[in-house]
């Protein structure tokens, strides 16, 4: 029983890792996908051809090959990453070129005569897309920007091919010490499940939120 106890100590400590690469790569997601998806409805033509190339890459090429090339190819060239520092940035590229089309979606959803009457008022670009246009495309961005969180989050087994402990790579080890392969990975199933929960549950609450704030603006 002592020694079970000391494998779940090890599955924990893989859980923290978990949630910090899905915290971290959640948050750099959603910085490249709102960076992505503006670059998309962007008057610029330069800027809208390197958004779609972005995208159209990382969404049509494995995060398994994305995650190697920037851990052992990007050394080559003079820059060297931790394993964490690596999974963070292939996460988080990889599912931000999803949340960018989410972002295009959304604005492109907000009704034309909105944009039509911030012109007739006078309003710049930036204001027009700070004070109009996202306030009423977040709320439809919020839905899916959860599916995709939980969706990095499963992914980041995908760490344990570059050694980094998280949940699988431990579950990994405690089956090759022990020869057992139900409870560890019975275990990080559980876990996997508790963490999407959660943030299935965070979400819901920051979408009624959202929703409850443009409410009583109108």
């Amino acid at each position: 029983m002592g020694d079970w106890a000391g494998y779940l100590a090890l599955i924990l400590q893989g859980a923290w890792i978990t949630v910090k690469l899905t915290v971290m790569g959640s948050a750099l997601a959603l910085v490249v996908a709102f960076a992505a998806g503006l670059a998309r409805v962007s008057g610029s033509a330069a800027l809208r051809w390197i958004a779609t190339i972005y995208i159209e890459f990382f969404r049509g090429t494995s995060i398994f090959v994305q995650l190697f090339w920037i851990y052992f190819v990007l050394p080559m060239t003079g820059i060297q990453l931790s394993p964490m520092q690596a999974g963070v940035m292939a996460l988080g590229l990889n599912v931000g070129a999803y949340g960018a089309e989410v972002v295009r979606g959304a604005i492109l959803a907000v009704p034309r005569d909105q944009s039509e009457a911030c012109v007739a008022c006078n309003l710049t670009r930036f204001q027009r897309m700070r004070h109009v246009i996202l306030p009423q495309a977040l709320p439809l961005m919020l839905p899916t920007f959860g599916n995709n969180a939980i969706e990095l989050l499963k992914a980041t087994s995908v760490v344990s091919l570059i050694s980094l402990s998280d949940m699988t790579f431990q579950a990994q080890v405690v089956r090759s010490q022990t020869g057992s392969t139900l409870l560890p990975f019975a275990t990080i199933l559980l876990l996997y499940f508790a963490m999407s929960s959660a943030i299935s549950f965070g979400m819901r609450r920051l979408e009624r939120r959202v929703t409850r704030g443009l409410d009583g603006v109108r």
